[in-house]
């Protein structure tokens, strides 16, 4: 027979070793212990995966974006590298609405500012200038979300 585990504090776990606090705290939760859960570290990391759920769809829709702005506007230079990031970026995006169909609002509300981001970007890798590129995007959400479109 083993000798019973004297009680973790999860409080301290987190600090030193983060892996294990996250087995401590699901094994708690599973086994009803509620009263042993570090409440105040693990609201943090569940309001940290929704701000990483956010930042990686923009992330992801400004690589897209920037490389749709350098297929339309530079087409002698268009490659299959281009088209495979095109499509690797928009089924990131599309998977990750359909796992989080919350984020659509988020997607249609930040649009626009991650268009603009995209802009910069574009104008910097192309040496084109950034008034090439429309100010106002030349594509709707729905048609950068579509595996099929590509801008002329």
């Amino acid at each position: 027979m083993t000798a019973p585990q004297p009680t973790i504090f999860t409080s301290h776990l987190y600090d030193q070793d983060f892996y294990l606090w996250i087995e401590t705290t699901a094994k708690q939760l599973k086994e009803g212990r509620f009263s042993e859960v570090d409440l105040e570290n693990l609201v943090e990391e569940i309001e940290s995966m929704g701000r990483s759920e956010k930042r990686a769809l923009e992330s992801n829709l400004v690589v897209l974006l920037m490389h749709l702005l350098k297929y339309r506007y530079q087409p002698e230079k268009r490659t299959n590298s281009w088209l495979s990031t095109i499509f690797e970026h928009r089924r990131r995006l599309n998977k990750n609405l359909q796992d989080s169909p919350s984020l659509k609002k988020y997607f249609a509300e930040n649009f626009m500012e991650c268009y603009q981001d995209a802009r910069q970007i574009a104008a910097l890798e192309t040496g084109l200038t950034l008034d090439t590129f429309p100010v106002e995007s030349f594509l709707t959400a729905d048609e950068c979300l579509n595996q099929e479109f590509l801008p002329d």
